[in-house]
C-alpha cells in the first residue's frame, strides 16, 4: 500500500491487480474490483486501458446518502487532486451519465461545490466551469452547492477536484461513524433505555446501515475504455458485495460506451 504509482506501475507487472486490469483490457473480464493502492490503480488503469476520446484524466466517484434515500453522486474523489475547468466539466458529463445508467435517472440534477451559491463566488477553475456547464443544454446544471447541503438530495451529481473531494468523503465518513458510535454508546445507558432500544432495535439497525459509509462502498473510476471499481481496504464481506453490485451494475449498463457517447453528443452541441 506504501508504493508509489510509478513504482507500481513500473515493477509489479505480475501483480494481481495488474493481471486484473490486463484481462479487462484483453477483454477476457468485464470489470475489475480492487481493494489495493489507491494510486496504483489508477496509473495501472489509465495505461493499459486508456481513457476515452474527449476525456482527459479519469476521475473517482462514489455516492453519498441524502434525506430523500437517493445517492448522491461525489466526484473526483482522490484521482486529480488539481483541476482545470475542463476536466470539471468533463467530470460533470461523465458523473451525469454514471446517474443516469445506474439509477435510470433521465435528467440528473448536476452542481459544482463550491465556497458559496452566488455567481460571483468561487476560484477561477469553478467559475470556468460553471459557465461551460451553462452552455451545454444536454447537462441538467443547477449551479452552485455549499458543503452544508452535500446531503439535503436537492442535487444528484457533485463536483469537484480530488482535493476537495477526497477530504469531503473522509470527513462525511468520520461524521457518520462518530454519529453511530455516539448512538450505540446512548442507548447502552439505562435499563429503560436499554428495555426501548430492544423494541426498536430493527428500525434503529435500518438507520445504522443508512449511515453506515460501508452501505456505500465502491468507487468508479469512470472515464476509461473499461470498468474499474476501488473498493475500502478495510472493508468486510457486506461492504465488498456492494462494491461487486456496482461493477456488475455498469458492466451491464455498459457505462463506458454511454460516456463516450454522450460526451461526443454534448461536445458537438457546444462546438455547434
Amino acid at each position: 500500500m506504501s508504493d508509489r504509482p510509478a513504482h507500481a506501475l513500473r515493477n509489479k507487472k505480475l501483480s494481481s491487480m495488474r493481471l486484473a486490469i490486463e484481462l479487462v483490457r484483453d477483454g477476457k473480464a468485464q470489470a475489475c474490483l480492487s481493494a489495493g493502492n489507491t494510486g496504483a490503480l489508477m496509473a495501472m488503469s489509465k495505461v493499459l486501458l486508456k481513457t476515452l476520446p474527449g476525456i482527459d484524466r479519469p476521475a473517482l466517484v462514489s455516492c453519498l446518502p441524502a434525506v430523500n434515500n437517493t445517492p448522491v453522486y461525489l466526484l473526483d474523489l482522490g484521482a486529480n487532486v488539481s483541476c482545470c475547468s475542463e476536466t470539471l466539466f468533463q467530470f460533470a458529463v461523465m458523473g451525469s451519465v454514471l446517474c443516469e445508467a445506474v439509477d435510470k435517472n433521465s435528467s440528473p440534477k448536476v452542481a459544482l461545490l463550491n465556497v458559496g451559491i452566488e455567481d460571483i463566488k468561487g476560484n477561477d477553475q469553478v467559475q470556468q466551469a460553471s459557465q461551460l456547464l451553462q452552455q451545454s443544454p444536454q447537462i441538467n446544471y443547477t449551479g452552485f452547492i455549499e458543503g452544508n447541503d452535500l446531503f439535503s438530495g436537492h442535487v444528484d451529481v457533485i463536483v469537484c477536484d480530488g482535493f476537495v473531494g477526497n477530504i469531503t468523503l473522509k470527513t462525511s465518513e468520520g461524521i457518520a461513524r462518530l454519529l453511530v458510535h455516539q448512538l450505540e454508546k446512548g442507548l447502552a445507558k439505562g435499563f429503560f433505555v436499554r428495555l426501548m432500544a430492544k423494541m426498536i432495535a430493527p428500525r434503529i439497525n435500518s438507520v445504522l446501515n443508512q449511515m453506515n459509509p460501508d452501505h456505500y462502498n465502491g468507487a468508479s473510476l469512470i472515464g476509461l475504455r473499461g470498468i474499474v471499481v476501488k473498493s475500502h481496504g478495510s472493508a468486510d464481506e457486506s461492504a465488498y458485495l456492494q462494491a461487486i453490485s456496482l461493477a456488475v451494475t455498469e458492466a451491464q449498463r455498459r457505462l463506458p460506451q454511454m460516456i463516450e457517447e454522450r460526451l461526443e453528443s454534448i461536445l458537438l452541441d457546444i462546438n455547434n
